[in-house]
């Protein structure tokens, strides 16, 4: 029984050893005192014949019975100390047992809880992971869109430009640049081409330029166009109710715009807008009389609606 329950139990070597030390010692001391008993009982026999043949020994032998009748009862306390020894080890050995059990069943409880907690994890995490993939390639598709479509506008813009320079080619000479900055297509007439000194009223070599530049600006209805007015430094010394190089330059955007919607009168005034920025946005340093030339111009931005590109990042 005590080898079953060591072999079903956890319990240290050192307990295991003087356990079974102690119950050896107790089976060696149990058969001695069996091994004795039955030499008492020989004895005893033995003394029994010789009491019958001898009579006069009677006492001596009763004496030695009694000695030995009384060491079997001390060997039977031992016996009896021995086995309740035994009791009491195996008891509390039990209830050791036992709260190692309860411990592993708990241990083996949080154990679960924590796997299904861990798979429960593992699962959403597989499952945010799915959703991340499926953004990012939301994400690159959306972004290969938006780059198709912004390469499709810069083609535009460069088709823009072509156009505008094709139109203007016989003013380039006369003041007139077109080019391409920030994905914008940039008209630039200085004065000496579109207006006499102090006035906003356009020349008709102006004019001129203006009208070929509205037959593009017509074929291209998906272009957002702004007027911008700008003078030199030098302050206005004109005679009209014009006061400043500001008010002159609102008034040479506004002209320029009207002159637009005059020769494309297909194009929506939705589309056009002006302003003046007076002296105030110089394309360089007014410190020559050339550098003041260049800052005294008109200029017609062109920029194409990006309504399709935003709805593609959106």
């Amino acid at each position: 029984m005590l080898a079953c329950l060591l072999m079903t139990s956890c319990v240290t070597l050192g307990k295991y050893e003087d356990l079974e030390s102690r119950y050896n010692q107790t089976v060696k001391d149990r058969n001695l005192a069996k091994r004795e008993l039955k030499e008492l009982q020989d004895e005893n026999a033995e003394l029994q014949r010789l009491n019958q043949s001898l009579s006069v020994s009677n006492q001596d032998l009763s004496a030695a019975k009694s000695r030995y009748e009384r060491s079997a009862d001390s060997l039977r306390r031992e016996l009896e100390k021995a086995r309740h020894n035994y009791d009491t080890t195996m008891e509390n050995y039990m209830q050791q047992l036992s709260g190692k059990n309860r411990d592993l069943a708990k241990s083996q409880k949080q154990l679960s809880d924590r796997t299904r907690e861990l798979n429960e994890k593992e699962a959403a995490f597989a499952e945010r992971e799915r959703e991340l993939l499926a953004r990012q390639q939301a994400l690159e598709d959306q972004e290969a869109a938006a780059r198709a479509a912004l390469a499709a506008k810069e083609q535009e813009v460069e088709n823009i430009r072509n156009a505008v320079t094709k139109a203007l080619t016989g003013f380039t000479d006369k003041g007139l640049k077109v080019e391409t900055r920030d994905g914008k297509v940039y008209v630039s007439m200085e004065s000496k081409l579109m207006f006499a000194s102090a006035s906003w009223e356009v020349s008709d070599e102006g004019k001129k330029a203006v009208k070929e530049l509205a037959k593009v600006l017509e074929e291209n209805p998906d272009l957002d166009i702004l007027v911008e007015g700008h003078t030199d430094n030098d302050a206005y010394k004109g005679r009209t109710d014009i006061k400043d190089n500001w008010d002159l330059s609102v008034m040479r955007a506004t002209a320029i715009l009207k002159l637009i919607l005059q020769y494309g009168p297909k194009i929506d005034p939705l589309r056009i807008e002006a302003c003046g920025h007076g002296e105030y946005a110089p394309k360089v340093e007014n410190s020559s009389a050339a550098n003041k030339a260049q800052n005294r111009r008109t200029e017609i931005i062109l920029t194409p609606k990006l309504s399709e590109v935003l709805n593609i990042v959106r």
